[in-house]
C-alpha cells in the first residue's frame, strides 16, 4: 500500500515555497485516483466472470410469463423433494397425483448458464403430443433449483440395448422385428417434430441415449435441451456454434461448407444411430484388423456392394435379413454428406414400410473430416427400382 504522507514529505523536500506544495497535492490526488480506478476495473472484471443467478432467474421467469399458457403444471421445489423422497429416488420413483410413476430429471446449472437449455426443454416439449415423443408432465424452477417431470419409461434408454455386452445372448436382447419397429417409431417422432407441429422443431441431439423405451419397447424421443424452433417455411436456421454429440452431428453443423443447418441435420443423426443399432457397436471400431473395417458405414457399404453376407448376429431367417438390409440402406441414405441428398423423415417412413426391392443402394458415404473438401453433389432423387418412379427429397 502506498504511503501518501511519505510521498508528500519527499516532494516537499525538493520543492520551494507554495509552488512545491501545489505540486505535491496534485501528485497525491493523482495517485489516489489511479488506485481507485484500478479497484473499480478489478471489481467489474470479477463481476463479469462470476455467474449472476438473479439475471438467470429473471430471464427464465420472463420467458415463463411471456411464452403463453403452458400445457404442463409448475411444481414447487418442496413438491419435487416429496415425489423423490428427498432425491433418494430420482428416476421412476415417487407418486404423481394419481400415484403413477414418473421420472424426475434434476438440472444442475453450470457456470455461465443462462437457463437456455431449461427454456428449450419447456418451450419445445410442452407443446408436443405424439406417441413417439416423451411427455413432459411438469417442471420446477426456483432460481438454481430446476427439475423436469416426465412420464416414466420402464425400459430406459435405447443405448443400453445396443452397447450393453452383458445382454448379448440373454432373453433381454432385442430381436430384429423390435429393432425395425423402434427405427420406424423414431422416424415417426422426428417427422412429427419436423412437419406435424405448428412450429418446426429441430432436435439437434438425436442419439441412442436420448431415445427412451416404454414397457412395450415403444420409442420416445427425449432431451430437448439443444433443440431449435423455427417456422415451417424456414428451410435453414442460424446457430452461433456446433451443438450435439460427436459421432452423430451432421457435417454442416460443424462447417457451413457442407451446407446450411436444417431438419436434414436430424436426418443425419438418425442415420448414424440406426447404423449403430444394426451393428451393435460404435461407428468407429478401434479394434478393427483392417482400415476398411475401421469405419462401420464404409465396411457395411462394401458388403452391400459385393452382395456379401453382413455377418451380423441373430439373423436367423429371411425376414430378419430383409429387415436388416432395409435399415442399412435407409441409414446410408440418411448420412449422405450433402443435406439435399438426404431423405425427409416422411420418405424414411415410406422406405422402412415399403419393400426391399424398391430400395436402391445410395452413393457411398464419406467419412467426415474437417480437412476434407465437401464431396460433389449427387442426385437429389430416390429412385424406385421396382417401377422406375422418382420421389423428390
Amino acid at each position: 500500500m502506498l504511503d501518501t504522507r511519505k510521498i508528500a514529505a519527499a516532494l516537499m523536500v525538493f520543492s520551494h515555497g507554495k509552488s512545491g506544495a501545489i505540486i505535491a497535492a496534485i501528485m497525491i490526488a493523482a495517485t489516489v485516483f489511479g488506485i481507485g480506478i484500478l479497484i473499480i476495473v478489478l471489481l467489474c472484471f470479477l463481476r463479469k466472470k462470476s455467474p449472476n443467478p438473479f439475471m438467470t432467474y429473471e430471464n427464465v421467469e420472463a420467458f415463463l410469463r411471456n411464452y403463453g399458457p403452458l400445457q404442463v403444471r409448475r411444481y414447487s421445489y418442496s413438491d419435487i423433494k416429496k415425489m423423490t423422497n428427498s432425491f433418494k429416488e430420482i428416476l421412476g420413483q415417487g407418486g404423481f397425483e394419481d400415484k403413477c410413476l414418473v421420472a424426475v430429471k434434476v438440472l444442475n446449472p453450470s457456470k455461465g448458464d443462462d437457463g437456455q437449455e431449461f427454456v428449450n426443454e419447456v418451450a419445445t416439449i410442452s407443446r408436443t403430443s405424439h406417441v413417439n415423443v416423451v411427455t413432459l408432465l411438469g417442471f420446477c424452477f426456483e432460481g438454481a433449483k430446476r427439475a423436469l417431470i416426465y412420464e416414466f419409461m420402464s425400459n430406459g434408454s435405447l443405448e443400453k440395448f445396443i452397447f450393453d455386452e452383458s445382454r448379448i445372448g440373454n432373453s433381454h436382447q432385442l430381436d430384429w422385428e423390435t429393432h425395425c419397429q423402434i427405427s420406424l417409431g423414431i422416424a415417426r417422432g422426428l417427422e412429427y417434430l419436423h412437419s406435424g407441429c405448428n412450429t418446426r422443431i429441430l432436435h439437434l441431439d438425436i442419439k441412442p441415449h436420448n431415445i427412451l423405451l416404454d414397457a412395450d419397447f415403444v420409442p420416445k424421443i427425449s432431451d430437448f435441451g439443444l433443440a431449435k424452433m423455427c417456422t415451417r417455411k424456414d428451410s435453414l436456421i442460424s446457430m452461433l456454434g456446433p451443438r450435439g454429440t460427436v459421432g452423430y452431428i451432421a457435417p454442416e453443423v460443424f462447417s457451413r461448407n457442407f451446407g446450411g443447418v436444417s431438419h436434414k441435420s436430424d436426418v443425419y443423426s438418425y442415420g448414424m444411430m440406426i447404423l449403430e443399432m444394426v451393428g451393435g457397436r460404435k461407428k468407429i471400431n478401434v479394434k478393427a484388423d483392417t482400415t476398411s473395417e475401421l469405419y462401420f458405414p464404409h465396411w457395411i457399404y462394401r458388403q452391400l456392394e459385393l452382395d456379401e453376407e453382413l455377418g451380423l448376429k441373430r439373423i436367423t431367417n429371411e425376414e430378419d435379413r430383409v429387415r436388416v438390409k432395409k435399415m442399412i440402406i435407409v441409414s446410408l441414405w440418411c448420412i449422405q454428406m450433402d443435406p439435399s441428398n438426404r431423405p425427409a423423415m416422411s420418405l424414411v417412413i415410406e422406405m422402412l414400410e415399403g419393400s426391399l426391392d424398391s430400395l436402391q443402394v445410395p452413393p457411398k458415404p464419406f467419412l467426415y473430416s474437417p480437412i476434407r473438401s465437401p464431396p460433389a453433389k449427387s442426385s437429389k432423387t430416390f429412385v424406385s427400382m421396382q417401377n422406375n418412379s422418382q420421389v423428390e427429397f
